[in-house]
């Protein structure tokens, strides 16, 4: 079989001698291959020189011109052997050389990549970059979703792209690799789905709308199952950046990323193995010293009468407080309730002031540390410090004032239409509670109803003080899904027996 090599047009062969010149330029191309020119004839040929040691023969056939026209549109064409190899150019240049490189499966895979698969408005917050957390800042983002990829504008993709500042990229999410679940935890509003990229980037996206973020959470999550894993991904990114660049960073973050992690316990390995026989006997020694230490050690009860471990006021059960101090109220209760009728019942809005949390908290350690206690000093000057440590302190109870078998009991009696009858059962199970528990309540109930006469001044009635102490000093053991009606029995428990003060606390002859 014979190749035809057409060079039709060529510039310069208007002459036999600008074809002779050529022709010996293309002979030292086509190498070792030797031509002869024939000037007779289109079919008249000679034989290839025997001095030329060629594995084929180039037969160069030329047309008789006669006319000018006819020497324009002449052809020539060379005649190629079978087992003759042309060489191609070798390009010297090896970064030209590595950019011409891509295969045709790569442009296509490019192409399919940039395929925009869904496109449209969310709500986006990113809380996490490269594993630092950031603040929260929800904005409405124009999120275009590609094979490989989302991207976010400001608006519509094509007025971004045209206000977008040269050199400058949008915001991207690689999806190889990533975690698309939904979560409650992250945010306080519905419909939230987070998107965890392999890199550490954490991603929030929301929609009030149902069917729009569900439709775009498994358009995501098919993008992302499509994909390779994290693996096949990383090595593909650098393989496609190796085909464009052969810059000696790439080559080196490529050697970083190829490394052998090393094992983790490699290095308490070499720890144990500098261990000498002397360090064996020294711990050893430690340990048997600490043994000794921990079985000689007093016992709790032993430290709580040498007075070294002080028994805790707040957060501790009512009736051990008492027990300890050996009395029916807690020390503290009564210490409160003096100073705020000492220099508090005209104050605007007692107990319904929060005083400074930081001072509360100073106090609330002076009494867990200290027996003695002078709420007259200056550092408690403000009274609202010292009634907010008083509500902490029966907010802190494990069971509240008003005992757990106790609160649907009154819940019930609340309920009851007849207030002669309501009142008869509200005193009735006062008088089944616990003794700290009553002569708790019945003084703390009887200074409230001091702070409720004032109320032309302090503006505290019997209704606002239910509100702040119905949820203190009562609440169910277990809270269930009518929280809104237990708080309102709650006021109204606390705001009866205010008002009723004096026929449920009362002797039983008034």
């Amino acid at each position: 079989m014979t190749h035809f090599v057409l060079l039709q047009d060529l510039p310069g062969l208007t002459e036999t001698t600008g074809l002779d010149e050529h022709l010996s330029q293309l002979t030292q191309k086509v190498n070792p291959v030797t031509m002869e020119r024939s000037t007779t004839s289109d079919t008249a040929s000679e034989k290839p020189n025997p001095s030329h040691h060629s594995t084929g023969a180039v037969q160069m056939r030329i047309k008789n011109a006669n006319t000018h026209h006819d020497r324009l549109s002449q052809s020539k064409s060379m005649i190629l052997s079978e087992n003759v190899k042309v060489t191609e150019p070798i390009n010297r240049h090896r970064r030209n050389h590595s950019q011409h490189t891509l295969t045709l499966a790569d442009i296509i895979s490019t192409q399919e990549h940039t395929v925009v698969e869904k496109e449209g408005y969310l709500l986006k917050a990113k809380i996490s970059d490269g594993g630092k957390k950031l603040r929260k800042n929800w904005s409405t983002s124009w999120i275009v979703l590609t094979a490989r990829k989302m991207e976010f504008y400001k608006e519509s993709k094509q007025p971004a792209l045209a206000n977008l500042k040269p050199g400058h990229k949008p915001e991207c999410v690689d999806l190889c690799g990533a975690r698309i679940e939904w979560t409650s935890e992250k945010s306080s509003r519905k419909n939230v789905f987070q998107i965890t990229t392999v890199s550490g980037n954490e991603f929030l996206f929301q929609s009030d709308i149902d069917f729009l973020i569900l439709d775009w959470f498994h358009a995501i999550k098919n993008a992302i199952d499509r994909l390779p894993k994290e693996r096949s991904c990383t090595s593909r990114n650098l393989e496609f950046k190796l085909r464009r660049s052969s810059s000696i960073e790439l080559l080196n973050s490529l050697d970083t990323e190829s490394k052998e992690p090393k094992p983790e316990h490699r290095k308490s390995l070499i720890f144990r193995l500098n261990y000498s026989a002397s360090d064996t006997n020294d711990r050893n020694r430690v340990k048997s010293r600490l043994k000794k230490f921990i079985s000689r050690r007093p016992s709790l009860k032993t430290l709580q009468e040498k007075g070294l471990i002080k028994d805790q006021i707040f957060g501790s059960h009512l009736h051990l407080v008492c027990e300890h101090e050996k009395s029916t109220v807690p020390q503290f209760v009564r210490l409160c309730i003096k100073a705020v009728e000492r220099r508090g019942l005209d104050v605007d809005g007692i107990y319904r002031v929060s005083g400074n949390l930081a001072t509360i908290q100073k106090l609330r350690f002076v009494v867990n540390q200290e027996e003695k206690l002078n709420l007259d000093d200056s550092q408690w000057e403000d009274i609202h410090v010292v009634t907010g440590a008083l509500k902490m302190f029966f907010r802190e109870l494990p069971e509240p004032l008003f005992p757990y078998c106790f609160f649907e009991q009154f819940v019930e009696a609340i309920k009851i239409q007849d207030n002669a009858t309501r009142i008869k059962a509200i005193r009735s199970l006062v008088k089944k509670l616990p003794r700290p528990n009553y002569d708790t309540m019945k003084i703390l109930f009887e200074h409230l109803k001091k702070i409720a006469a004032k109320e032309s001044v302090n503006l505290m009635s019997t209704q606002s003080l239910g509100i702040v102490f119905g949820p203190t000093l009562l609440r169910p053991e277990k809270e269930t899904g009518n929280m809104a009606v237990h708080m309102l029995y709650q006021n109204q428990i606390v705001e009866l027996m205010l008002s009723e003060y004096s026929k449920i606390f009362g002797s039983e002859e008034d």
